[in-house]
């Protein structure tokens, strides 16, 4: 009932959903039943009519809906449904099958029950003043747009182990600060979306480590390279363009005042209001302790690296001699169940918000109560967006979209010198089609590594030739699927950042396009393809932040 509601108040997505049911149905009434065999191209329709659609009428719930329809659709016709037919049961497939099935998945319904929960210690901690608290400690130190803007990313950098608790941390802390110093909800969630995952993807001890390794692993185990995943892995960093050239475009982007394209716009619009300085004004007769705030943060923070330890702990790597203190934490970090610890310190926060506001007096227990359900009630549109991007995942992936974008990099006779070029360039398309990175890196790294290798062989290289081309390629599925993440309206990260930063979902999605193309674009041709020529990574990494510096100053204009 709350789908159609809020469907129903977008009359023009009412009427482009309508024209988009009525034209394929009168199109397939004529050509009639089309049993057989899908063609594999059409795999891509689904994420292409939900992101196209999206960025037309400027509203996602809908377009995700059409998206997963427009598969489901396909799929029975292609079965042998009459159009009527596999019209009406595609709308059902929609439902029983795509909605329920990605919330039969447990880890979606962790991260549901994840961000409901943040979303409740943050409304209470709102309530008791807390957040009131941090936001005068941090403004007496964020005296202007630009040290807002320093703070948020440099807390974001903090934050290193999980971009869950980044963005939602780091959002939900700086959005007042953000507001009072006129910085656009656009410019926040750029900074916590653009910084989460590329440090998160890059850095040694993170929840993504674990799976990055089992990939890499399987990918050598594959081609039979006597080497170990986390040495591949630390040798592939002085070819991960991307997430390094992203943070420093951040970094660009802040200290030069600079913006360009949609996000100048929204930011000189935010300077320009003091619209969102209303929320800031009523809340400064609360009491504003800080410590009410902080501690259920630090709990959320520390509870999540105690779990994460707690998960992975194995008590024979710990008593393995020879092997350092850090290579032991980021086994252990990488074997964690990251859903599970980031359930039990999201309890530990929330709990330990409603007892301090408890023994402070601030709310009775009654008032507490209603506050953290108006804060689970707050989620809602997130938790029906993320639903649907994970029902999009799931149609996706039963019309195996991934595969037929995979299959054209590996049917084409390359040199191996272009490879590690077009493995960044299919990972951002998977990555923007699927909306997952790690879902991208799942099917390009089993796919990827030992094509490129077997590709080097056959072309007589040496295995010290190939070492360089492979660790590029290793390089370049995790950078592309950033990249492609970023872009793509349907990404659970990406969702989260507008969330966490209260940001219209598709305006973030529309203002960060820009500059993840402008850093992925120079990543691919000053990064990527001229050290697969043999150019050494430090010289390309020294022109690709050249060229950006360049960009922002000739291109970004003063806010």
């Amino acid at each position: 009932m709350g789908f159609v509601l809020h469907i129903m108040k977008k009359k023009w997505s009412v009427l482009a959903v309508l024209l988009v049911l009525i034209v394929g149905m009168v199109l397939l009434y004529v050509f009639g039943p089309v049993a057989g065999t899908m063609p594999l191209w059409m795999s891509i329709l689904p994420p292409l009519v939900a992101i196209v659609m999206a960025l037309l009428i400027k509203e996602v719930i809908s377009s995700l809906f059409v998206g997963i329809l427009t598969g489901t659709f396909l799929m029975a016709l292609y079965g042998g449904a009459s159009p009527a037919s596999a019209l009406g049961g595609g709308l059902l497939r929609v439902v029983d099958t795509y909605v329920v099935g990605s919330l039969f998945d447990a880890d979606h319904v962790t991260i549901i029950v994840f961000t409901m929960m943040i979303g409740g210690m943050v409304r209470i901690i709102t309530a008791n003043g807390g957040m009131q608290g941090v936001v005068n400690w941090l403004s007496r130190r964020a005296r202007g747009p630009r040290s807002g803007q320093l703070m948020t990313f440099f807390m974001d950098l903090c934050i290193f182990f999980d971009d869950y608790s980044n963005t939602l941390v780091v959002g939900n802390t700086m959005r007042p600060i953000a507001d009072k110093l006129k910085v656009s909800r656009e410019k926040l969630a750029y900074i916590v979306d653009s910084t989460s995952a590329p440090v998160v993807a890059v850095a040694f001890v993170t929840t993504w480590i674990g799976a990055e390794l089992s990939y890499i692993q399987d990918g050598i185990n594959a081609i039979g390279l006597d080497a170990s995943a986390y040495s591949v892995f630390f040798h592939s960093l002085a070819y991960s363009f991307y997430p390094f050239l992203t943070l420093g475009f951040v970094l660009m982007i802040i200290l030069s005042g600079r913006d360009f394209g949609p996000m100048l716009k929204a930011e000189r619009k935010a300077r320009m209001t003091s619209a969102m300085e209303t929320e800031m004004a009523n809340s400064v007769s609360k009491p504003a302790h800080i410590i009410d705030a902080l501690i259920p943060l630090l709990v959320l923070i520390f509870g999540t690296i105690i779990g994460l330890v707690a998960t992975g702990y194995d008590a024979s790597i710990w008593k393995a001699t020879g092997v350092g203190f850090f290579s032991k934490l980021s086994t252990t970090i990488g074997s964690a169940n990251s859903y599970k610890a980031l359930l039990w310190a999201s309890l530990a926060s929330l709990l330990t918000a409603i007892v301090m506001t408890l023994l402070r007096g601030n709310l009775t227990f009654a008032k507490i109560m209603e506050e953290m359900v108006e804060g689970f009630k707050s989620m809602f549109n997130a938790v029906l967006i993320l639903t649907m991007a994970w029902s999009i995942a799931l149609v996706t992936k039963d019309m195996h979209t991934a595969e037929f974008v995979s299959h054209l990099l590996v049917q084409w006779s390359l040199s191996p010198m272009v490879v590690p070029m077009l493995t960044f360039v299919l990972a951002a398309l998977i990555g923007f089609s699927t909306g997952t990175s790690w879902g991208t890196m799942a099917i390009l790294y089993p796919l990827i590594l030992p094509s490129s290798w077997l590709l080097c062989q056959e072309q007589g290289l040496s295995v010290e030739a190939s070492m360089p081309l492979f660790y590029n390629v290793v390089a370049s599925v995790l950078a592309g699927s950033v990249m492609g993440d970023h872009c793509s309206p349907i990404s659970d990260t990406t969702i989260m950042s507008s969330l966490a930063s209260s940001c219209n979902h598709l305006q973030h999605v529309k203002t960060q396009m820009p500059y993840a193309l402008t850093v992925g674009g120079v990543a691919l041709l000053i990064g990527v393809l001229p050290t697969a020529l043999g150019l050494p990574s430090w010289v390309s990494f020294l022109a690709a932040f050249m060229i950006l510096g360049l960009i922002v100053r000739l291109v970004g204009k003063k806010v």
